[in-house]
């Protein structure tokens, strides 16, 4: 696909999977394109898991309760490290956000359907550092962001955007 076609059709695809394995090969593909995203002073506080061992992917989707993620043959999880990037600023939620949107492009551009699945992992019931355990992903670093990855079992729909004069302007709010 071209970059801009990827860019717009990009959705979060909320259905079930089918079981079709994802090669490693596209696993690797989109944890470079995750990895390849801007960091804050370079501090590169954003690492990847890929999963696509059947076990480790069921526990890991009973742990989000939602069947339709645990669907998927495999997931990209991304990690963070906090780290002081500039006069005590750190810029580590800048860093991951950049990466799952590469990550989620990358998936897009495959054929493949993912979600951006971070307020279950983040949450108060520490979903996120009970999957890192699982993982083995040292306590400093935490899992933020889960993204199962897969090709769609079914229809997904796509949100309507408000149109790009109610969003966009040149050289002011507005204007």
């Amino acid at each position: 696909m071209e970059l801009f076609d990827v860019i717009k059709s990009r959705r979060s695809y909320r259905g079930m999977y089918q079981q079709k394995p994802v090669s490693r090969e596209d696993l690797r593909l989109i944890m470079e394109a995750a990895l390849a995203a801007p960091s804050g002073c370079n501090k590169q506080t954003t690492s990847v898991i890929a999963v696509d061992d059947p076990e480790l992917m069921k526990q890991l989707g009973d742990m989000l309760g939602k069947p339709n993620f645990a669907s998927a043959p495999a997931a990209v999880c991304i990690l963070s490290e906090k780290k002081i990037a500039y006069k005590n600023r750190t810029f580590f939620v800048q860093d991951y956000s950049a990466a799952i949107q590469n990550a989620l492009l990358a998936i897009q551009g495959l054929g493949l359907e993912s979600c951006w699945v971070e307020g279950y992992v983040t949450d108060t019931d520490c979903i996120g550092r009970k999957m890192a355990d699982l993982l083995g992903v040292p306590e400093n670093i935490d899992l933020v962001c889960y993204l199962p990855v897969g090709y769609a079992a079914e229809e997904g729909s796509y949100v309507q955007k408000m149109p790009f004069e109610e969003r966009a302007w040149f050289n002011g709010y507005r204007k």
